[in-house]
């Protein structure tokens, strides 16, 4: 890619650890220039400035947009405030917006994210980095290429919520197979304790099947096994396994399991530089609004299975989210009570209240 010689003005909200993975993106990126960040906890915010090398912070997201007129804004709070943040960024018209996954707490929110970023000509990208990596790349590129034949199954299984890490699996499934429509997803859902993944409620475990156009199938799973894959995607002639680091496949002509080769490479940098060649009009950001919103609608599906009993066919049509219907209208009450936080360590000082 080549690199863009401007200088684009960047801000951060939200000086926490995934903003100081976007701060190390936009440092290391030619033709950006980190300038600002805020965040309510001001000695928080002053410490990552420092870290980070900023030379302003804010306690004030609003008035940091107002104050500093970015080109780029980063989105790195929890997740219940990124519609909020989002539409007031878009409000100021950046170039772009970087928010962080997943997108919203709801298909309604993601939605009005969208239109918010639409109706001022705001380029919005969600920040599902793993895209870059090149061994995510390799097992894309294999799978385009026919190394596995024609792809019919991929699985995917993590720990710590729907919302959290397995937003970064179904994400990964799409993008493995090219970024296809997905046309119904089945579920079920188990929340028996009052859990919370960053003040979002959260389920205890959830698993379900997805089927993308084209024919393939996939199956999810959530808190249920204790073993993290991101994908292991089933063909025809063979199979593509992987994980951040590493890939390996075998068909008929392998012999067995063949190692692949990757690279080191750092997805935030190349999560930024792709961002500026997006603003540039040299390609579109593969983690453009409309993948995320894929996203979110198979999180928000699998809720919606789960509250209605069927098979939900994509785009869906509530725009509130399904979890929060059942637990609030005693559908699925809760059986040992005690609201407990999944992320409490992220908190700092006297900061226990997880209220958003």
């Amino acid at each position: 890619m080549a690199k863009s010689k401007s200088k684009y003005r960047a801000v951060i909200i939200g000086g926490g650890s995934i903003g100081g993975a976007h701060a190390q993106g936009y440092n290391n990126t030619a033709g950006i220039e980190l300038v600002a960040c805020a965040d309510v906890d001001e000695t928080k915010g002053k410490s990552f400035a420092a870290k980070h090398g900023i030379a302003k912070t804010y306690t004030d997201y609003r008035q940091m947009l107002d104050q500093e007129q970015p080109d780029l804004v980063s989105v790195c709070t929890w997740h219940p405030l990124h519609a909020e943040m989002t539409i007031a960024a878009a409000a100021r018209r950046p170039k772009a917006i970087l928010c962080e996954k997943p997108m919203a707490t709801s298909t309604g929110e993601a939605e009005a994210m969208m239109i918010a970023c639409q109706r001022n000509g705001v380029k919005l990208a969600i920040g599902f980095q793993r895209r870059f990596l090149p061994a995510w790349v390799k097992a894309k590129e294999l799978i385009a290429q026919g190394a596995i034949g024609r792809p019919e199954r991929i699985l995917h299984t993590r720990r710590t919520g729907l919302l959290n890490a397995t937003s970064h699996g179904l994400d990964c499934m799409r993008y493995m197979l090219g970024d296809p429509a997905v046309e119904w997803v089945f579920a079920q859902v188990e929340r028996k304790t009052d859990r919370y993944e960053r003040s979002v409620r959260s389920e205890d475990c959830v698993g379900g099947f997805l089927r993308f156009a084209g024919g393939v199938q996939g199956s999810f799973q959530t808190d249920l096994v204790e073993d993290d894959k991101w994908a292991f995607a089933q063909g025809s002639e063979g199979m593509v396994d992987f994980d951040d680091g590493w890939v390996r496949y075998f068909n008929a002509k392998t012999g067995g399991w063949k190692e692949v080769e990757v690279e080191e490479l750092d997805p935030m940098a190349a999560q930024a530089e792709e961002l500026v060649a997006w603003i540039e009009d040299r390609l579109v950001h593969r983690n453009q609004a409309e993948n995320g919103m894929w996203t979110m609608q198979m999180m928000m599906g699998a809720y919606e299975s789960a509250r209605c009993h069927e098979v939900v066919h994509l785009p869906m049509q509530t725009r509130l989210n399904p979890l929060d219907l059942m637990v609030e209208s005693g559908q699925l009450p809760v059986q040992r009570p005690g609201r407990y936080e999944i992320r409490s360590f992220l908190l700092g000082g006297e900061g226990m209240h997880l209220e958003h």
